[in-house]
């Protein structure tokens, strides 16, 4: 996986803590990384464990002044961010390196909704958490917390999904067209592809 093009991974249902790890292994090997959708992955634990757990979080901050640090950040993107900032050793010239490799988004921007994503089967939720354990998205405790963008970004993905879904039927008119004009075409082609074959193709 490494040191190739950078690999676009879709957060959707991804367990946050164990795609971090993972990706902070790739990002110190070389590997350039976009997360996408961060706002639907998941965290282990029911919402309002979460919410105490982020209370608790909000109360670190400087003594005597509070505006240096450090920051609690409320945005899905962002959270996922500084988690995987604290996997690699950022304070060293190896560490910014590695963490200049990273980009994290909510739902999928522009350039990324038109190439392939991947997903990381090691830190899946349904391979990783046992049926019945409660868990939180992370959008929907964002939201909880005060990040304001929830309605704005489900508008956008709606539009996005449904462009989407506009271009799949058209792929799939196309690939039915080139099906039914090549199975017309077989008689005649027989020779050619005998010969292709022969060619080892």
């Amino acid at each position: 996986m490494v040191l190739t093009k950078p690999k676009i991974i879709d957060g959707r249902d991804h367990l946050l803590g164990r795609l971090a790890s993972i990706v902070a292994k790739e990002l110190l090997a070389g590997q350039s990384i976009v997360i996408v959708r961060c706002d639907e992955m998941a965290v282990s634990g029911s919402l309002v464990r979460n919410r105490t757990k982020y209370a608790q979080f909000r109360k670190k901050r400087m003594n005597t002044n509070p505006s240096r640090g450090p920051f609690h950040f409320k945005s899905p993107a962002m959270m996922v961010w500084r988690t995987i900032r604290g996997m690699v050793h950022q304070k060293c010239a190896r560490g910014q390196e590695a963490f200049s490799r990273l980009s994290t988004f909510d739902g999928i921007p522009a350039p990324y909704d038109k190439q392939k994503r991947v997903v990381v089967p090691a830190a899946l939720r349904v391979m990783r958490l046992k049926p019945g354990r409660d868990y939180t998205i992370i959008g929907d405790l964002a939201n909880s917390i005060g990040w304001k963008h929830k309605e704005l970004l489900g508008r956008l993905e709606g539009k996005r999904k449904a462009d989407s879904k506009e271009f799949f039927e058209k792929k799939k008119a196309k690939a039915a067209l080139r099906k039914k004009a090549e199975q017309e075409c077989a008689s005649e082609l027989a020779k050619v592809n005998e010969v292709l074959e022969s060619y080892g193709h």
